[in-house]
């Protein structure tokens, strides 16, 4: 069937046609207008409207590179429906390096927005008028947070269908999680828009596996869905994919200089030591163990730590047989230092 014209932002966008519309969201002290650039590629055939999002959290920069490669893709020539790519929702924080909008709110806090509320809730708004409420889909992009590195997963709000569509990603780990109050995903589960959040990597660095993951990981979701043409392999699922229904983070004991034991990816049993933590100026050490059996999904990347300081997130798994094993051939020895590299 062949595709209509649609109207973004007051842009009229023909079948077969890809533009960048930007969106103002306001100024500069310099007075500088600061606008949210929007890549729309509308196919001449119908299809699903998807949108990829990246930056919501300003200084998690990876997406935004994820982005920019997969709008270099070949296979986007070939699009049915209409694809949103934005690389930078928080332009504002792009700017100035940091999670955050300037007045100090987290963006993904503040959906849907308000057209008349704060700078934060007015960069929702417009993010959720323009392109959110127009789609099937959507794939948001995420990093961990300051000195904190997250192994590739994709959290979601496991329905049946957004499971399958989570597993199709392909990234080793995905999560079923509740949606957080006014969060991106809790505002597409209350629209019944099926979402997927990829963590990987963390904020101000770029990962290359995790570039690379999620730039494979989104056009298999294209081709599953349908607004790319289908590969032999393209509704199979690796079997190897962890599925983890409760993640925890594992705080430290005491202050000190830590020594990690374990690596990201790696999995643990109850009772290995996951770091020791040592005094500087004395012999005393504290070992900080796992309590229950799992996976790193995320950890602390700085050797400085304060009691009670979050350090290990760790994916339950009820059991970690063959759990190394899976991820080594999910994500390869090099790629993350996983045991036994």
């Amino acid at each position: 069937m062949k595709n209509k014209p649609i109207e973004f932002a007051g842009v009229t966008i023909e079948p077969g046609s890809a533009v960048t519309v930007e969106l103002p969201v306001s100024k500069l002290y310099t007075h500088t207008e600061v606008k949210i650039p929007v890549h729309i590629i509308h196919g001449k055939s119908a299809g699903p409207s998807i949108f990829v999002s990246a930056a919501i959290h300003g200084d998690e920069i990876n997406g935004t590179e994820i982005i920019r490669r997969l709008m270099k893709h070949k296979s986007l020539n070939r699009v049915k429906g209409t694809l949103y790519t934005v690389p930078i929702v928080n332009v504002f924080g792009f700017l100035g390096q940091s999670r955050y909008t300037p007045d100090r709110r987290d963006l993904n806090r503040m959906f849907p927005g308000d057209e008349k509320g704060s700078l934060a809730a007015r960069i929702a708004d417009l993010f959720t008028t323009n392109v959110v409420d127009k789609c099937d889909l959507g794939i948001d992009l995420h990093t961990g947070s300051n000195n904190r590195f997250n192994l590739p997963q994709i959290r979601a709000c496991c329905d049946d269908i957004t499971k399958e569509t989570a597993m199709i990603f392909g990234a080793p780990v995905v999560i079923n999680t509740n949606t957080l109050d006014k969060s991106l995903r809790a505002y597409a589960a209350s629209k019944k828009i099926p979402m997927l959040l990829y963590e990987a990597g963390e904020a101000l660095r770029f990962d290359e596996a995790s570039i690379q993951m999620g730039i494979r990981g989104i056009i298999s979701v294209l081709r599953y869905t349908g607004m790319l043409p289908p590969t032999k392999s393209s509704k199979v699922i690796n079997k190897d994919i962890l599925f983890i229904e409760k993640t925890s983070w594992i705080r430290a004991n005491s202050s000190g200089i830590v020594s990690q034991q374990v690596a990201i990816g790696q999995a643990v049993s109850k009772g290995d030591t996951l770091a020791v933590v040592v005094d500087p100026f004395s012999e005393y050490e504290s070992i900080l163990s796992s309590p229950f059996e799992g996976v790193v999904i995320g950890n602390l990347n700085l050797p400085l730590v304060h009691e009670g300081e979050a350090m290990f997130h760790i994916g339950r798994t009820g059991q970690t047989e063959n759990v190394d094993a899976l991820l080594e051939e999910t994500l390869t020895v090099e790629d993350f230092k996983l045991p036994g590299s």
